[in-house]
């Protein structure tokens, strides 16, 4: 795993497996061999820096980016991106896409027969500040059949994508939400051995940041390494 500000080797069982036979695509896509830890070039190093320059003005407000509001329950997910020692991770790129509140991608492959939304594309990016926080408006997504198995249905999630100072420095992760009937029946949710590792991935629901009618907010701290890391995808 490329190096993101300072992340390193996670303790055993924090973080999805790679095999888990119940996620049935694992089973074909796991390796068969131990991992090589390949050692970043000079090229990598000092490849492109993410910035300012890339992010557009509306980029962490989701529900701004078109000409009318998207459907759904609006809500705000805030939170920081920390070190293991809860130090802040400043100037990291973070990314969020996601389902529109029917439950379907804005995205040509998605072919769930769930409405598409106009007004919603379920992208958004940002920078963390200096005490590495970030916070997006947008709206709760809907939960979605995916035939892993019998009546497989994902629970309402958000994708999030963290870079370092370089393309190939990026990790990912997914943000659930408090009280989903849907978490016990994901196996996606549950590859990840320890128990309060994958609740980690769970939200809080933050009544700070609640708008008074406008829209509901959640936390999510996201922890790069260390006991307490956020479960990434490999």
């Amino acid at each position: 795993m490329p190096e993101l500000a300072g992340y390193r080797r996670p303790f055993w069982g924090t973080q999805p497996e790679y095999l888990h036979s119940t996620y049935v695509s694992t089973r074909i896509r796991s390796p068969s061999r131990p991992l090589v830890l390949i050692p970043q070039t000079l090229s990598e190093l000092t490849g492109p820096v993410f910035g300012q320059d890339g992010i557009g003005r509306n980029d962490d407000d989701l529900t701004r980016q078109h000409d009318g509001a998207p459907l759904g329950e609006r809500m705000i997910v805030h939170g920081r991106v920390l070190d293991e020692n809860a130090r802040p991770v400043a100037r990291t790129l973070v990314e969020l896409w996601q389902a529109n509140a029917a439950g379907r991608y804005h995205h040509q492959r998605d072919q769930h027969d769930a409405p598409l939304d106009p007004n919603f594309s379920g992208c958004g990016r940002m920078l963390t500040d200096e005490a590495g926080r970030y916070r997006f408006v947008t709206v709760k997504p809907g939960a979605y059949p995916w035939r892993n198995h019998h009546n497989a249905w994902r629970p309402a999630h958000l994708h999030f994508s963290l870079f370092g100072p370089a393309f190939m420095t990026r990790l990912v992760t997914q943000m659930y939400f408090p009280g989903d009937p849907l978490l016990p029946y994901d196996p996606i949710f549950n590859c990840t051995a320890d128990e309060k590792a994958r609740n980690r991935l769970i939200s809080q629901f933050d009544w700070e940041v609640t708008m008074p009618e406008h829209a509901l907010g959640y936390r999510f701290d996201i922890v790069l390494h260390g006991r307490n890391a956020t479960p990434m995808e490999s």
